[in-house]
């Protein structure tokens, strides 16, 4: 996956970062609630009264804390005010955002909406923003997922709050919702004092990408080395990157979708220059930057995602994702939707099984598809435990992709293989979709909504019909009346072939303990009917 900041013009100054903090426009985070879920069903959790806060890179960028001189415009440094990164921060104030009238980002109870074109006095195009930890300011919501659920309403759309068209979602488009190992003061601690304006105005970005269009990394303004970019007025690429480990939880628009993890040999945010930075399916740098995905489509299931699909997308579902394991050693995705639980999709591609990730699974598709395994190389899922474990931060945006026009989520990819080789196709659009230009003039009212973010102990996020458990392959739950199944979860006894294990029906609390034989075909962690 490729990434980067497309940034527009805030109010009638061009749009850009900083490390002091400026006074023209107060700095007013927009409310939003997330649920922290202990036990099963979705019924024991505790509303989180938390904020969202724009991406530094988004945001007008002046000389001094209350003046009117930008120190960047379009996509060019002021050479008076930045002639070197240290006296740039010193010179340079990152000031406040209108969030819902410049860059379309609103918020309602629990409820996020991201527009992705917004018309002000100059237009804006998508956005980043972060969850704040609750009643703070200074500090971001970090998450240690090990072992634990992650669910959120999701939809994407065209038109009213309630009005839902995912249909108007075009391709070239991505709705992501993901965590990245930012450091939860913004990078203050890093800058050594120069970053004046933290947390607050969303500083300290950082990804698996190791991005160096990021304006200001740990302090220091990356002006050595910049050069416009090409195809983006508003952005350009310095000689410093930031990296860290990334868990893509989900990256999707109508025709396709991705959960990826991308594991680094460095934990936490750290600083890559030029050469040294990470590239795609490459053992250079420290960041794997392809990760590990798991695309139905791309796994050769074409019937499973998209309008009147398995998973339909012209309406609203959940998606939950589990983290199984401390270590963690399985990564499982599935959706509910009008109240039935919908498994993932099983691979259809030859050599490959399963439908979620594992490192097995992700050594077996990089076999299948011909592509270098740097997620092992870069640490697997227990480089991804690891910076769990040290705390994520959840990040949520709207974007199109002037790198690569998104092909690598919903089209055939890359430019160079054919069509028909396995994993090159990754959804319907074609091959000349997604080109930004294209995406902004004709798809300008489509936007993003995540609701009901929930986080907490495997199945303590959701309830539906079929059980708080998803069925075992790649079925689906659609009948109103609940199919009575037994659900069995299992814990290996050491030098025995027993089984702790919790068998329950559905709706049926407490669970029946017992002890079984271990049956030929049964694994840890996966469930099984009995």
């Amino acid at each position: 996956m490729s990434r980067f900041s497309f940034l527009l013009l805030a109010a009638l100054l061009p749009v850009a970062l900083s490390q002091l903090a400026g006074t023209n426009t107060a700095e007013t985070h927009p409310a939003l609630t997330w649920q922290k879920c202990t036990g099963t069903g979705g019924t024991s959790c505790t509303t989180q009264s938390a904020s969202i806060v724009l991406d530094s890179n988004w945001r007008w960028l002046h000389q001094g804390t209350n003046g009117f001189t930008n120190c960047y415009t379009g996509n060019t440094w002021n050479a008076t005010a930045c002639p070197d990164g240290k006296t740039c921060a010193a010179n340079c104030a990152l000031d406040g955002a209108d969030y819902s009238g410049t860059y379309g980002i609103s918020t309602s109870g629990n409820a996020l909406t991201l527009k992705f074109v917004t018309d002000s006095q100059q237009p804006n195009i998508g956005s980043r923003v972060y969850l704040m930890a609750a009643g703070s300011t200074t500090e971001y919501q970090t998450f240690n997922y090990e072992n634990q659920e992650f669910c959120t309403d999701h939809l994407i759309l065209n038109g009213g709050r309630f009005d839902v068209d995912v249909s108007q979602l075009p391709c070239g488009l991505n709705g992501a919702l993901y965590f990245s190992q930012m450091d939860a003061d913004g990078g203050v601690a890093k800058s050594n004092g120069a970053n004046k304006a933290g947390p607050k105005y969303g500083t300290g970005y950082c990804d698996s990408q190791c991005p160096r269009d990021i304006k200001f990394i740990n302090g220091v303004a990356n002006v050595a080395g910049w050069t416009a970019s090409p195809n983006d007025t508003n952005a350009g690429t310095g000689s410093m990157g930031t990296c860290c480990p990334e868990m893509d939880v989900w990256e999707a628009n109508k025709i396709s979708a991705a959960y990826t993890p991308h594991p680094c040999t460095v934990l936490g945010q750290s600083t890559c220059t030029g050469d040294a930075c990470s590239a795609p399916n490459s053992t250079q740098g420290t960041c794997d930057q392809a990760g590990c995905d798991f695309n139905s489509y791309r796994m050769g299931d074409t019937t499973f995602y998209g309008p009147g699909l398995t998973v339909d997308t012209s309406s609203k579902f959940t998606v939950v994702t589990q983290f199984i394991g401390s270590p963690i050693t399985e990564i499982k995705r599935f959706y509910v939707q009008n109240g039935a639980v919908i498994p993932n999709s099983n691979s259809q591609i030859s050599g490959v099984t399963g439908n979620s990730i594992t490192d097995d699974f992700c050594a077996a598709q990089k076999t299948a598809f011909g592509d270098t395994n740097t997620f092992a190389q870069k640490g697997g899922l227990s480089g991804m435990s690891q910076a769990s474990a040290a705390g994520m931060v959840l990040v949520m945006s709207i974007w199109d992709d002037h790198a690569a026009d998104m092909l690598w989520l919903d089209a055939p990819y890359p430019p160079n293989k054919s069509p028909s080789s396995p994993g090159v196709t990754r959804g319907t659009c074609s091959a000349s979709s997604g080109a930004p230009t294209d995406v902004e003039s004709n798809s300008p009212n489509a936007q993003v909504i995540y609701s009901n973010i929930k986080f907490g102990s495997i199945n303590s996020t959701f309830s539906a019909t079929g059980g708080g458990s998803p069925p075992g392959g790649g079925s689906t739950t659609t009948s109103s009346t609940p199919p009575q199944h037994w659900f069995l979860r299992w814990l290996s006894l050491v030098g025995t072939d027993l089984l702790c294990v919790s068998v329950h029906m559905q709706g049926h609390q407490p669970p029946v303990l017992l002890s079984v034989l271990v049956n030929d075909g049964l694994r840890e962690r996966v469930s099984s009917r009995l």
